[in-house]
């Protein structure tokens, strides 16, 4: 014989509570808990990681406008400022922040023409850079436009103001910024 029927629905387990629990409820309860949360964590923690990247590649970015926009000034200062009596030394150190054909060309202007001139006719510059900007830059290569104030003394004559604006286009070799370009704007 069977046992009389109380009404009451039996669960999987056999339990007689008066609610039913489907195996749907569980699997979905299943999924959300094995399946979604820990994709969920994974997706924030891929996307901190590219937030961390992004973040780090716009420091470089920042501290390379920063190194370049100085380099540029200290350069085109050292570039535009000789005295005659000491022009050869002056000519050297500018020298050294010079790379590729900009520095060839720099030498062979200056030793051609500057340098005699300079000597003969005594000749002297003094160059300050009241302001400077960053047009771009990467971490190995930047734009600067240079705003720069010379004074150029020949001899006695009186000295003779003059405002330029240049951009200067600077390489980084090793841990330096280089120009590998001037040119007047």
């Amino acid at each position: 014989m069977t046992a009389p029927h109380s009404g009451k629905a039996e669960n999987r387990t056999g339990a007689m509570d008066g609610a039913p629990v489907s195996g749907r409820h569980i699997d979905l309860w299943r999924l959300l808990v094995y399946g979604l949360l820990p994709s969920l964590a994974l997706l924030l923690g891929i996307a901190a990681a590219l937030l961390k990247w992004h973040d780090s590649a716009d420091r470089n970015i920042d501290l390379a406008r920063a190194e370049s926009v100085q380099a540029a000034k200290d350069s085109a200062t050292a570039l535009l400022s000789f005295t005659p009596d000491r022009i050869d030394q002056q000519v050297h150190a500018a020298e050294d922040r010079l790379t590729g054909g900009f520095r060839d060309t720099y030498l062979q202007v200056t030793r051609e023409v500057l340098v005699p001139n300079a000597k003969e006719k005594h000749v002297a510059a003094s160059a300050t850079v009241p302001a400077a900007a960053s047009v771009s830059a990467t971490e190995n290569h930047a734009v600067v436009l240079v705003f720069v104030d010379q004074t150029v003394t020949i001899g006695t004559s009186r000295p003779n103001n003059a405002t330029s604006s240049v951009r200067v286009t600077l390489d980084k070799i090793g841990d330096r910024w280089l120009i590998c370009g001037f040119d007047p704007v």
